[in-house]
């Protein structure tokens, strides 16, 4: 460790920490969206060297401006502050993002830029085979020293923030080697030839100065906007709570980071994330919790489940409802697998659209949607993965991904006895019943409520997705 991080806030509070726990990395889950955003949020104002952030998703709403503010306010300390996103939700962006650019701290690269910046569509008609490749990873290290990874992007139904739709996620607080691991995938990205400048691509202003003084001035009006809002009162207070807080809140144990190569978006690459996984999915001996909002085993995956059950493996699967699934499209592509999986012997639940997602109570909304976002399995109670990686083809073959496997039979227990009770009230169990037909069964009140129709939808919802399952597509979802 160099003596500039040794040296930093966050370097004397961790000092001599990895010297207990040899080989072992810390982790610390960030199931609710306040403390995700907070735990961003302070490691932003306490980084003194770097900022190197990596995300799928970044939009324009309270979060993205409380990031983009944290993060410009660290470029104005001197922190040297990189920011690499992938291009799919950057349309109509250039102008800002170029400005936040010029200023001489704030780096900022994208993955795989679609080259027509208004009309996109036509990239994905000439050239789909490129564009259709994204990256997907998200990660967030400060000062080499700690880092989150997870499910997370940058938008408000990520924190419990939104007021139409709100996800439950998922991500790891994380110290020790794990990080310069991180920090070196990081490097393998930002350095390649697909992440590219802005300059090179994008529609630029003719005054860039003037453009990063009009982004300032907006973030700080936001700022003020929304200083006194309960969900801002609610950030706070965890802001405050983790500067006080200290390495206690770790749980230390041994690791895996899995991750795919950058050039995934060219070809399949050898070093990717699905060997990994598969190997420790298939090293279960009793029991598989997997919880993935999109799920779409095709015949090869059905095949593999259906081995381990023969093996005496207890599998539970818990993913979206067609109600809570922002993807219809996906829901299609897993709808079809359903009754082959249960009769194998494999445990479904899907997610309530009505489900409680904790803390999203602080947000000024009108009985937001519920949905899951959690990309996460345990095997045996002993290993836990946490990442950016669903069980579908799109994130097995198309897209890059990462996450970490988490060796800690603590951890691993605790995180499965959480997403098991949490599934009382806020999911359904599908099952076959009598005549080999799906039911869905749940708790609606203090009723068990058996439903033969998905639940929640309208006959035009059921009728679309029926319609969606018809397309050749599932090779993309």
């Amino acid at each position: 460790m160099s003596s500039d991080r040794t040296n930093s806030y966050l370097g004397k509070k961790l000092r001599g920490l990895e010297d207990k726990h040899p080989g072992e990395s810390g982790f610390y889950p960030l199931s609710w969206g306040v403390d995700a955003l907070a735990a961003r949020l302070v490691l932003a104002e306490r980084a003194e060297l770097s900022i190197d952030a990596q995300y799928y998703h970044v939009t324009n709403d309270i979060v993205s401006q409380c990031f983009f503010d944290a993060l410009l306010r660290a470029a104005d300390r001197g922190v040297l502050v990189r920011l690499l996103i992938d291009d799919v939700f950057t349309k109509g962006k250039d102008y800002g993002l170029a400005g936040l650019d010029s200023h001489p701290n704030f780096s900022i690269r994208v993955y795989n830029p679609f080259a027509r910046r208004h009309a996109r569509f036509i990239d994905g008609i000439m050239d789909f085979r490129r564009v259709t490749r994204r990256m997907h990873n998200k990660s967030f290290t400060v000062d080499g020293l700690i880092t989150i990874i997870g499910g997370r992007n940058i938008a408000d139904e990520y924190y419990g923030a939104g007021e139409d739709v709100n996800f439950g996620d998922l991500d790891v607080l994380a110290i020790g080697p794990v990080v310069d691991e991180i920090s070196g995938m990081f490097e393998q990205f930002w350095n390649h030839k697909t992440a590219t400048s802005l300059s090179l691509f994008a529609q630029m202003p003719d005054d860039t100065a003037a453009e990063l003084a009009r982004i300032r001035a907006l973030l700080e009006a936001s700022r003020a906007e929304i200083r006194d809002s309960r969900y801002s009162n609610a950030v706070r207070k965890r802001f405050l709570e983790y500067l006080d807080d200290n390495e206690s809140l770790f749980t230390w144990s041994s690791y895996a980071l899995v991750a795919d190569s950058p050039g995934k978006s060219e070809a399949p690459q050898t070093v990717t994330i699905r060997k990994p996984l598969q190997e420790t999915i298939n090293g279960a001996g009793r029991e598989l919790l997997i919880i993935s909002p999109y799920f779409v085993p095709r015949k090869a995956g059905v095949l593999a489940f259906t081995k381990l059950k023969n093996r005496g493996v207890d599998i539970t699967v818990v993913t979206n409802s067609l109600a809570a699934n922002n993807q219809p499209s996906v829901h299609a592509g897993y709808a079809p697998s359903r009754k082959a999986l249960l009769k194998s012997g494999v445990k479904l639940y899907e997610v309530s659209a009505e489900a409680h997602i904790p803390g999203a109570e602080f947000a000024v909304g009108n009985n937001p949607k519920a949905a899951l976002h959690t990309k996460s399995f345990i095997v045996d109670r002993c290993e836990w993965f946490v990442g950016s990686f669903n069980f579908d083809p799109r994130s097995a073959n198309i897209n890059t991904e990462m996450g970490v496997i988490i060796r800690s039979p603590e951890l691993a227990e605790r995180a499965a006895e959480s997403f098991l009770t949490a599934l009382r009230g806020r999911s359904y169990e599908v099952v076959l019943n009598d005549k080999g037909k799906l039911e869905w069964r749940g708790i609606e009140g203090n009723k068990v409520v058996v439903h033969n129709k998905e639940p929640q939808t309208t006959w035009l919802q059921r009728f679309s997705a029926k319609l969606k399952q018809l397309l050749p597509i599932r090779g993309q979802l």
